[in-house]
């Protein structure tokens, strides 16, 4: 069995729905229909997670192998106005320190994105810096991991900020696209 450990925040964890609607859970039923039996999805979400809270908390979920490592974490990030660069610098040393314990991981990474109305420039350097991150560390990169869910309320929770049931098929969809594609050249 080969695990896909899946990173992040509320929007992995499922917030605020039953753990088989998040999308972690929904791609593993997607490996069994496409016929992936031997591959296992961990979900490692935890609401209110930061990266710099992800960095701190990767080293437990290294303990097992990991095959894949999709990395969505920085929502929260945008959300209290963390500079781009920390930002950045903490993503990169979680992907380090996977790496560093398993040399042969394949690595995707999730973007994240805050809406334009933020003023000043911190809207384009958040997107950016996912972009950015990508193309430094050769991974597959989903350019936005909300897309097409972020802001419309009929695919949120009533907060207005968390997916529902249908919000988190949209989720599972995205990272399903970027994941097939690395599984049928490995």
């Amino acid at each position: 069995m080969k695990n896909i450990l899946i990173f992040g925040d509320s929007l992995t964890a499922g917030y605020g729905l039953p753990a088989a609607q998040a999308y972690p859970s929904l791609i593993q039923e997607m490996l069994r229909q496409q016929g992936y039996r031997d591959y296992k999805v961990l979900n490692g979400g935890l609401s209110g997670d930061t990266t710099a809270g992800g960095v701190h908390r990767i080293d437990r979920w290294l303990n097992e192998p990991i095959a894949i490592f999709i990395l969505a974490l920085g929502a929260n990030d945008g959300l209290r106005g963390i500079p781009a660069r920390e930002t950045s610098q903490n993503l990169q040393q979680i992907i380090d320190k996977v790496r560093h314990k398993y040399p042969e991981v394949h690595i995707i990474l999730s973007g994240m994105e805050i809406p334009d109305i933020v003023p000043g420039r911190y809207a384009a350097e958040f997107r950016k810096l996912f972009r950015e991150l990508a193309l430094q560390n050769s991974t597959l990169f989903i350019p936005f991991l909300l897309e097409g869910v972020a802001g419309n309320r009929h695919l949120n929770l009533p907060d207005g900020v968390h997916p529902n049931a249908q919000g988190q098929k949209l989720l599972a969809q995205h990272t399903w696209q970027k994941l097939k594609e690395l599984l049928e050249v490995i």
